[in-house]
C-alpha cells in the first residue's frame, strides 16, 4: 500500500541510526532528519516514536526548547521494574494444575497468558519492595505467553517459543550491576518458579534471552527500561503525558510530533497513540491549505 502511495520505506534504522532532527536557522521549525551515516531526508513534518527524552534531549538542540518545557520533562518519571526474558524450549510446559494431553498439542492455557507468582497481593507487594530496595524480587511475579503455541512458524516442529514478563527488577541495583552472572542468576530464580508449577520446564530449555531494563534501554532506546514511554501513574496519564504543556502531540518545534506511548493514552499493543497523532497531523494539514 506505501509503495501504490509512492511512499519509502527504510528499513534497518534503529533510533542509533539517526543522529539529530534537522531545524531551520531559527531553531523554530523542522527541516529533515539527520541518520548516522550522514544521509539527510529532508521533509517538514517528523512524527518521532522514540521516548520524550530520547527526541527531544538527544535528537533536538536544547536551545530550541523552551526552559519550561525541558523542566517538565527532566521530570518525567520512567521508572520500570519490568525484565523480559525470551525461553526456547524443546517441550511443551506441563502444568500440575492442567497436565499435558498430548506432549507436542498445545492445551488451551497454553494459547493465554498464564499468570505465576502472584496468587496474593502479599506475593506482589513483596517482590514490589525488593525492587524498590534496589534488588530483583526474590520471588518475582512472572506473565509467560507461548506465541508458538498459535504461530508455528516462530519455532522448528516440536519446539517452542516462551516469553516470560518479569516483575520486578530495579534499573539500578544497590549492589553490583546487571552484568551477565546477576542476570543468569536471576533467569535461573526465575525458571526454578516455573520449574513448581510445570515440572520438567527447565530442563526442557535449549536457550534464552535476558533483557533487564538497562537492556532494553540500550538496544530499543526505551529510556530507562519503560516499554510505556514512561510510567503509567495518574500524574502521567491524560493531560500530563508528556508534559502539561505539550499532551496533544504537538511540540515546541513546529512540524515535530510525537506519535509514541509517552503520549495519550500511553502503553499497550493498541497503536492508539499513533493514531491519535496522525489524525492530529491530518486535520492541521487540512487546516492549512
Amino acid at each position: 500500500m506505501s509503495r501504490s502511495l509512492s511512499l519509502t520505506c527504510l528499513t534497518d534504522c534503529s533510533i542509533q541510526s539517526v543522529r539529530s532532527i534537522l531545524l531551520d536557522r531559527s531553531l523554530e521549525s523542522v527541516q529533515g532528519v539527520l541518520l548516522e551515516d550522514g544521509t539527510e531526508i529532508r521533509t517538514r513534518l517528523v512524527l518521532s516514536n522514540a521516548t520524550p527524552t530520547v527526541t527531544f534531549q538527544h535528537l533536538i538542540p536544547q536551545d530550541a526548547l523552551p526552559i519550561q518545557f525541558v523542566d517538565q520533562l527532566t521530570g518525567f518519571d520512567y521508572t520500570s521494574g519490568v525484565t523480559k526474558i525470551n525461553v526456547a524450549v524443546d517441550s511443551l510446559p506441563n502444568f500440575i494444575a492442567s497436565p499435558n494431553h498430548h506432549k507436542h498439542h498445545p492445551e488451551p492455557h497454553h494459547q493465554s497468558t498464564i499468570h505465576l507468582g502472584c496468587e496474593t497481593i502479599d506475593n506482589l507487594h513483596q517482590a514490589y519492595l525488593d525492587a524498590q530496595n534496589g534488588q530483583p524480587s526474590t520471588r518475582p511475579s512472572i506473565e509467560m505467553c507461548i506465541p508458538s503455541s498459535i504461530d508455528t512458524t516462530v519455532a522448528p516442529p516440536g519446539k517452542h517459543v516462551v516469553s516470560l514478563f518479569v516483575q520486578y527488577t530495579p534499573y539500578r541495583l544497590t549492589q553490583g550491576t546487571w552484568d551477565e552472572n546477576t542476570k543468569n542468576e536471576f533467569a535461573d530464580q526465575v525458571f526454578n518458579i516455573i520449574e513448581e508449577y510445570a515440572p520438567g520446564f527447565k530442563s526442557s530449555i535449549v536457550g534464552s534471552d535476558i533483557l533487564t531494563p538497562v537492556d532494553l534501554e540500550r538496544i530499543f532506546g526505551l529510556t530507562g527500561g519503560n516499554i510505556f514511554h514512561g510510567a503509567m501513574g495518574l500524574d502521567q496519564l491524560y493531560f500530563a503525558r508528556p508534559t502539561p504543556t505539550y499532551s496533544n502531540y504537538r511540540s515546541p518545534i513546529n512540524g515535530l510530533y510525537l506519535c509514541g506511548s509517552g503520549t495519550h493514552p500511553g502503553g499497550g499493543v493498541m497503536g492508539s497513540s499513533g493514531r491519535n497523532a496522525a489524525l492530529t497531523l491530518l486535520r492541521e494539514l487540512k487546516e492549512t491549505r
